[in-house]
C-alpha cells in the first residue's frame, strides 16, 4: 500500500498522450537502433513501482524515448530526473514533458555508454559502500543493440565502486530481452546458465521482476521482454578484479556444451596447457568434466583465486589470448606455405 501512495504523490498536469506525443512529433521506432515504445502507463507505472521507493529520490533514466517510463518516474514523486537520450528526435517531446514539471527534470542530448554518471548528482548523496542504499536509481527500458554492454560496463562499475556508483550501492531496474533476463539470472545447473549469470550474480541481488509482452511494444518485437532489477552486494561472491574474473568466465563458457577443463585450457599458452590445467582444477576442487552450466559460483571463486595466484607467479599469465596464439600459428603457417611455394617455383625454373 505504501508504493501505491507513492506513485500519487506528484501528478502531471494534462498533457498529450505518449501515442499523440508520437504522431505530434512524427516519431518512428528505428529498427536499427533496436527502438522499440511502451505507451501502456500501467506497465511503465509498474517497472517504477519494482524499481522501490522513487518518492525524493534522485533517477537516470536511460534512453526514455517518448518518455512513458519519464512520466511514471515524475508521477511516482522523484526529486531530480535526469534523462539522458541519444536520440535527438525525441528531445521536443521530452522537454514538453519537462516544462510540465519544472525543476523536477533534465534532459541530456548524449550516450549513456560515454556519459560521466558520477557528475550527474550532487555529492551529499554518497553513502559508504556498507551503509544503506543512497537515494540514487538508475532505470531504462533499453534498446536491445546496447543492454549487454551497458550491463556489463556497469556491473564493471559496481566492481570498482565507480561511475553510477560513487554514490554507493545504487539500484538498478532495466529491460532486457526475455532470453538475456533469464541469462541474468539464472541458476546453476539451468539451461541459460552463462557468462552473464555469473558476471551479475557475483556482484548483485539480481531479481526477475516481471515479464512484458511483446505486444505491448510498438513496434511489436518478437520476443518478450524482461524487468530485472539489481541490487549491488557490500561483498562480491568473488573477491578478484573484475577484468580477471570476466577473462576467467569467458573462457569457461566459450565450450559451454563441453566440459569446463576444455575453457580452462584456453587460459593457457599451448605448451603448458594440459599441465597448468591439471593444476588449476586440483587446487580450486573442481571436476573437470562438469560442464560449465553446473558449476557453482563457489567453484568459480575458486578458479579465480587460483588463476590470480598462477598470474602472480607468471605476471606474463594474465597477458596470455589463445586467439592471438592462433592467429600468430596461422600467419606462421601462411608464410611457411608462401616460402615453400616461391622455392618449388625457383626450383621449377
Amino acid at each position: 500500500m505504501t508504493v501505491s501512495r507513492t506513485l500519487a504523490t506528484y501528478r502531471l498536469p494534462p498533457l498529450p498522450t505518449i501515442g499523440e506525443i508520437i504522431k505530434l512529433f512524427h516519431l518512428r521506432a528505428q529498427k536499427q537502433l533496436s527502438q522499440n515504445f511502451l505507451l501502456d502507463l500501467r506497465l511503465t507505472d509498474k517497472i517504477v513501482r519494482k524499481a522501490g521507493n522513487v518518492s525524493n529520490a534522485y533517477v537516470c533514466e536511460v534512453g526514455p524515448g517518448p518518455g512513458g517510463i519519464t512520466r511514471s518516474i515524475l508521477n511516482a514523486g522523484a526529486k531530480d530526473l535526469l534523462v539522458v537520450e541519444k536520440d535527438i528526435r525525441f528531445i521536443p517531446g521530452l522537454q514538453m514533458l519537462s516544462d510540465a514539471a519544472p525543476g523536477k527534470m533534465r534532459i541530456v542530448h548524449g550516450d549513456i555508454l560515454t556519459f560521466k554518471m558520477e557528475r550527474a548528482f550532487p555529492s551529499h548523496l554518497r553513502k559508504a559502500w556498507e551503509d544503506d542504499l543512497p537515494d540514487v536509481h538508475i532505470i531504462g527500458n533499453l534498446p536491445f543493440s546496447v543492454s549487454t554492454p551497458l550491463i556489463i560496463k556497469w556491473l564493471e562499475n559496481v566492481a570498482n565502486r565507480d561511475g553510477p556508483f560513487t554514490y554507493g550501492r545504487t539500484q538498478m531496474t532495466l529491460t532486457f530481452q526475455k532470453e538475456v533476463a533469464e541469462r541474468l539470472t539464472a541458476s546453476t545447473g539451468s539451461r541459460q546458465r552463462s557468462r552473464l549469470s555469473i558476471m551479475s550474480q557475483y556482484l548483485c541481488t539480481v531479481h526477475d521482476c516481471f515479464t512484458i509482452p511483446g505486444r505491448a511494444f510498438i513496434p511489436k518485437p518478437k520476443v518478450d521482454v524482461g524487468v530485472i532489477h539489481f541490487t549491488p552486494l557490500i561483498e562480491p561472491q568473488i573477491n578478484q578484479p573484475f577484468k580477471l574474473v570476466e577473462k576467467v568466465v569467458q573462457n569457461v563458457f566459450q565450450f559451454r556444451r563441453k566440459y569446463c577443463h576444455r575453457g580452462v585450457g584456453m587460459l593457457f599458452p599451448e605448451a603448458q596447457r594440459l599441465k597448468f590445467t591439471e593444476r588449476m582444477l586440483m587446487l580450486a576442487d573442481v571436476d573437470p568434466t562438469l560442464r560449465p552450466k553446473q558449476l557453482s559460483m563457489l567453484q568459480f571463486k575458486n578458479l579465480c583465486n587460483v588463476y590470480r595466484e598462477m598470474c602472480d607467479e607468471d605476471p606474463d599469465l594474465f597477458r596470455y589470448n589463445f586467439r592471438e596464439e592462433l592467429r600468430q600459428k596461422r600467419r606462421g603457417k601462411s608464410n611457411l606455405d608462401r616460402s615453400s611455394k616461391q622455392s618449388d617455383e625457383e626450383d621449377w625454373t
